[in-house]
């Protein structure tokens, strides 16, 4: 539980509050490697703005570090996102510095209200390219809707090149790193929290990402994650998952009773490999959600399979189901599988989940009881059909 100013340019901080032991956001969200909550500080040669908050449960941490830089006034608290993780200590710093006023766009103004109940008084309200003399400095504010809340927005320090993004280009990562490096480890934190938070906004991302390329950008603050110095290699992760062609990946994800369908699912796997399809294999009852989720990113076929419990697929397998749903990835094709002991609506119920997904169903495979040779040759069939589809797609 850590809280550290570090000056990016001068006159520009990064108060990044680190959380190495949460585990869990929104609980849902697994954090395998924590996370943190970074505010910025942008010292004008007549106003000091405060860019963010971070988490209530780290304002101490917040303020000690103001105090150590002996920031005796604030005269704005740029807000670019109402969730509380970056908002929810704006009632202590108004308290504790009582001329300043929270600078947001009208949207995230009345959320604010909703969420803080923070007093109209002190708000002050910018539009869609606003420019904000700060003396010597200028901040731009660029809205940015659905990235991933209605009222996001993005600003921009002209001078500097700095693009401060809140939760856009962030990564669920507790680092002593104030930079991104470029390695393994942070563009898998920036892909994850990208395909569990962002994903479902893919087409507003992309309208986003165009508007920003009129901005000559030197650095990128998030408010999650480590700092980029080397912009483009954010941008152009953005660029490749953001983009329509899916990869030669197939994701295959099973549950299994009395190991009928594990039987199918692996059975499958192994022709798909065969056939030079790449593969990745879940048990839903051990999968960590966010990995799942990360491949879907990629994804053109993903296959479920599922046991029939009450005449219905495992709740596990539907809950799955729904998730996908609502990520919205661009995947292309669906598959099912499953088994039965004498009846169900299991491809009923399962396709009707999947409702927001625009796929071309390439078949279903139900079994009654464990899978037999014709069955399997129905499986392996399956499998023809996926590298069909994926043919001249570009290999993970």
């Amino acid at each position: 539980m850590n809280m550290v100013a570090r000056e990016i340019v001068k006159g520009v901080f990064s108060l990044s509050a680190i959380d190495w032991d949460r585990r869990y956001f929104d609980e849902l969200i697994p954090l395998p490697e924590g996370t943190s909550y970074n505010a910025y500080l942008v010292k004008g040669e007549r106003i000091t703005v405060l860019i963010d908050t971070v988490d209530p449960t780290k304002k101490d941490e917040l303020f000690r570090d103001l105090e150590e830089l002996k920031v005796e006034s604030i005269d704005y608290i740029v807000s670019n996102h109402a969730e509380q993780d970056h908002s929810g200590s704006i009632p202590d710093v108004l308290e504790r510095y009582p001329e300043a006023k929270v600078m947001t766009n009208a949207k995230c103004k009345g959320m604010l209200i909703d969420h803080l109940h923070l007093p109209e008084e002190r708000f002050r309200v910018v539009s869609d390219g606003e420019v904000v003399d700060l003396g010597g400095r200028r901040l731009k504010f660029l809205l940015t809707p659905w990235v991933h809340w209605p009222e996001t927005m993005v600003t921009y320090l002209e001078e500097d090149g700095i693009l401060f993004t809140c939760d856009f280009f962030g990564s669920h990562l507790a680092t002593s790193n104030l930079y991104a490096r470029g390695d393994y480890l942070a563009l898998s934190g920036a892909k994850r929290y990208y395909a569990e938070i962002m994903m479902p906004f893919r087409n507003f991302i992309k309208k986003h990402i165009a508007k920003l390329e009129n901005l000559e950008i030197n650095i990128i603050a998030p408010s999650h994650g480590p700092i980029y110095r080397e912009p483009k290699t954010i941008l152009d992760a953005y660029s490749e998952w953001i983009a329509d062609e899916p990869k030669n990946l197939a994701v295959v994800a099973y549950i299994s009773m009395h190991d009928s369908t594990r039987v199918m699912a692996e059975h499958l796997v192994d022709a798909l490999i065969r056939k030079g399809v790449g593969v990745k294999q879940y048990d839903l009852m051990r999968m960590d959600i966010g990995e799942y989720a990360m491949d879907l990113v990629d994804a053109a076929t993903v296959v479920l399979a599922t046991p029939t419990v009450l005449a219905g697929p495992h709740p596990a397998a539907l809950n799955a189901a729904y998730l996908t749903n609502i990520l919205r990835p661009k995947v292309r094709y669906f598959a099912l599988m499953g088994s039965f002991g004498w009846g169900g609506r299991t491809e009923e119920i399962v396709k009707n989940a999947l409702n927001f997904l625009k796929v071309e169903v390439l078949g279903t495979i139900m079994v009654k009881g464990l899978p037999g040779e014709e069955d399997l040759k129905r499986v392996e069939a399956l499998a023809d059909e996926i590298a069909k589809r994926h043919e001249g797609l570009e290999k993970m």
